[in-house]
Order: C-alpha cells, then sequence, then structure tokens
C-alpha cells in the first residue's frame, strides 16, 4: 500500500541553522526529515512518510513575502505531497505569519491542505485561520510534545478524508457552517444560562473576542509647560536601521536620540516597516513620526517640551504579547523621565 507523501515547512533554527543572525536564510528543500520532523515522523505512523523539507528564514520571508511565498511553493510541488504540515509557529508572530503565507498558497494554487500549530495570540491566526487548519498550541516550543500529537492525528485524518471538528481536533475555526439543530435556539440559550447561573461549564455558541478595558489616564490640564514623547507602531528608525527592528512581526523595539533634532530629512531617518508603502515616509519620516510639528509647538510654548528621546516598533503582524510587553518596558522609562504625555502614530 503505498504511503500517504508530506512535506515540512520549518525556519532558519528549527532547522538547525541558527537563531537571529540567520533569518535572512534564503529558502531551501531537502529530501530528508529535519528538525522536529522526526517527532511528527514518530507520531504519523508508518502510513505517512515526510518525503522532504523545506526551509526559509524568518526575516528573509517577511522582507521578501512575494518571491518567498511563490519559491516555498514551488518547493513543495516538487514532492508532489497529499499534505503539508507547517512549525508549528507556537507565538513566534514571523513564523506564524510565515507558515500562514505558505498555507494559503498552498491551499490556494496546489489545491493540497496544510496543518500548522500556533499559539492563538500568534499574529498568523487572525490573518490566515481561514486557509489553514491552525492548531491551538502553547506559546514556546516547550509546549512541542504536546503540539505533535495534535497536529499529527488532525494530519491524518485529513489524509483518510474524515470529518473533522474545530473541538474535538483542537483547531481554530476556520469559517461557521450552517446546520439543523434538535432544539430551537430559545432553548439553547435558556440552558446555557441555567448552567452560567449555576457555575456549570458550558459551551457558548459564538464565542466573542475579548479586548481589554483600558483605563482613560487624568486629562492634562497645563499642556503649556508638559514634557511630550513621541512613540510610534510605524517603524520610523534612524537611516540603516541600527537596531535591525524586523519589517513585521517585531520582536523588538528601539530607543533614539533627538536631543537637537528639528527634522527628520531623507539622510538621516527611514522606516523599517513592511505592511505600507515606505516611499513617502523615507522621503520625509516626519509624516509618520512628526518631530517638526512638535518642535514647532515648543517653539510656540504650547507644550512645555518634546522629550529628548522617541520609542519605535512595527505594528505589521507584531502579536499582542510582544506589544504589552513592550509597552510595559518603555512606559516605565517615560515615567522615570518625567514624561507627562505621549503621542502615539501609527501608519
Amino acid at each position: 500500500m503505498a504511503k500517504y507523501k508530506i512535506v515540512h515547512y520549518i525556519n532558519q533554527f528549527y532547522a538547525g541553522i541558527g537563531g537571529e543572525e540567520h533569518a535572512g536564510t534564503e529558502p531551501f528543500k531537502k529530501a530528508e526529515i529535519i528538525g522536529p520532523g522526526l517527532a511528527f515522523a514518530g507520531a504519523l505512523g508508518e502510513e505517512v512518510e515526510i518525503v522532504g523539507t523545506v526551509v526559509c528564514g524568518d526575516s528573509y520571508f517577511g522582507e521578501n513575502m512575494a518571491i518567498a511565498e511563490a519559491t516555498v511553493t514551488e518547493m513543495i510541488q516538487s514532492f508532489h505531497p497529499d499534505l503539508v504540515i507547517a512549525g508549528p509557529a507556537f507565538n513566534a508572530g514571523r513564523y506564524g505569519v510565515a507558515c500562514g503565507a505558505v498555507a494559503q498558497a498552498v491551499t490556494q494554487q496546489l489545491n493540497i491542505p496544510v496543518v500548522t500549530g500556533m499559539y492563538e495570540e500568534n499574529p498568523g491566526v487572525d490573518l490566515y485561520k481561514k486557509e489553514a487548519y491552525i492548531v491551538s498550541v502553547g506559546k514556546s516550543a516547550a509546549a512541542m510534545r504536546k503540539a505533535v500529537p495534535l497536529m499529527a492525528s488532525l494530519a491524518k485524518k485529513l489524509l483518510a478524508g474524515e470529518a473533522v471538528d474545530p473541538l474535538e481536533d483542537h483547531y481554530i475555526v476556520r469559517h461557521r457552517t450552517n446546520f439543523e439543530a434538535e432544539q430551537r435556539g430559545a432553548n439553547r440559550a435558556v440552558e446555557m444560562l441555567i448552567k452560567k447561573i449555576a457555575n456549570q461549564d458550558f459551551q457558548t455558541e459564538f464565542p466573542m473576542p475579548e479586548f481589554d478595558n483600558v483605563v482613560p489616564g487624568q486629562a492634562i490640564t497645563d499642556m503649556a509647560h508638559a514634557k511630550v514623547a513621541l512613540v510610534t507602531s510605524g517603524g520610523i528608525v534612524p537611516k540603516g536601521n541600527p537596531d535591525h527592528i524586523e519589517s513585521s512581526s517585531a520582536s523588538k523595539y528601539g530607543e533614539y536620540d533627538i536631543t537637537g533634532v528639528q527634522d527628520l530629512t531623507e539622510a538621516t531617518y527611514e522606516t523599517a516597516h513592511g505592511g505600507y508603502d515606505p516611499m513617502y515616509a523615507n522621503q520625509d519620516a516626519d509624516r509618520v513620526l512628526p518631530v517638526d510639528v512638535m518642535r514647532d509647538l515648543e517653539k510656540e510654548g504650547r507644550i512645555g517640551e518634546l522629550h529628548s528621546k522617541f520609542y519605535t516598533t512595527t505594528g505589521n503582524g507584531t502579536s499582542v504579547a510582544n506589544a504589552k510587553s513592550f509597552a510595559a518596558e518603555f512606559a516605565q522609562k517615560l515615567v522615570s523621565d518625567g514624561v507627562q504625555a505621549v503621542i502615539l502614530t501609527s501608519t
């Protein structure tokens, strides 16, 4: 009996090449099992064979998405697989976006199912959950032992043509389908309400997203004496991007001194952001980070002073967890520096 054929997509880290210093690795393929593919091979059983592995660095994929997507898809197709496994990416934002993009291309162009694994806050989930079967996994590689069996089980069911279910097979809902229930909605709603009042477990039929409630700060009554800082998710950095902030799914933020800077010129500043056309921001970075306007307000006495530092990252695909971590860290610095107000700009 012929075995089902699977191709495994992974990044440079799981391929054993290296970490961030090798994130620019261009796509390549090998007709062998690499890294976590060994665990998948054991979990998939004898009826399934991993015939090849395709590798691409996270930064290369994010910065050359169209080319990387086409190249990786072509490499996958060369193995003639029945299914593709990508990752798992856990909470690694760039890796998750790459896995999702590969899933979308393979599903749409090759008509082959793709199974991947991501933490629920990975930006790849919202971007690609309609295309891939995204198994809900933990935040880091420490959850690999739990992730592999879940992903392998779903993969085997898809290969066998069996029906799959988000709850039973632990993947994030891709789309909603209509069906005829035994009880009408009113009865089901009352049953759920009774269970909720009794503190019993129940399964909602329409899960809602959870949003943080942010308490507004106190209004500033004397702007003429206030110290104001600029913060941006628009990726404005000194020319050359000295801290190598990623163009998408950022893992870091930058802190830069603008003491004496009156204007962000084309020769001195640019954007590292990969989610919008950079031309206009590169021509005049003040369009995203308005240092020139703030200096005018400072001279006119409408604000007390512009803070000597600004903080920046790229919001493109950056995970909620990373964004919260960045803000918590530099917010303490702003408070320590006596900043009373922040202007947060995007794109």
